[in-house]
């Protein structure tokens, strides 16, 4: 684990890519609270971590086009496009920006907004299939 925030962000991020979803368990606080805009929910580190399960059990691939990733305030913003593969090989690319909070080397909050449409149409083929 790093103290550097930047490199906090990459390493969370590298994870989610390599489908370790233990790692990025060892990234979040205890108490980590994950908003997303789609829904304006609040989720736990467990109902975050089960997103994070769910998009590794229906992909094959996972890739992080990452557009800007700066330092701010408490944290690190990363606008980015996560490009990824079904397990039914239907490709999509979302659009997304993460607000990360963090506090004492681990992630605290992240805020994310997206348009979660190219990652259900994809996932909507693997129930039919």
């Amino acid at each position: 684990m790093t103290n550097n925030r930047i490199e906090l962000v990459e390493e969370m991020i590298a994870a989610i890519e390599r489908g370790d979803v233990e790692l990025v368990r060892s990234l979040y606080s205890p108490s980590i609270i994950v908003w997303a805009n789609f829904d304006g929910r609040e989720r736990d580190r467990d109902a975050s971590l089960s997103l994070l399960d769910w998009l590794i059990s229906v992909t094959t691939e996972r890739r992080y086009e990452i557009v800007r990733r700066i330092e701010i305030e408490g944290g690190v913003l990363q606008q980015h496009v996560l490009h990824g593969t079904t397990t039914v090989g239907r490709t999509f690319s979302m659009p997304a920006c993460l607000v990360v909070n963090i506090d004492n080397g681990l992630v605290v909050r992240i805020d994310e907004y997206l348009d979660p449409a190219a990652i259900t149409a994809a996932a909507t083929d693997l129930a039919t299939t």
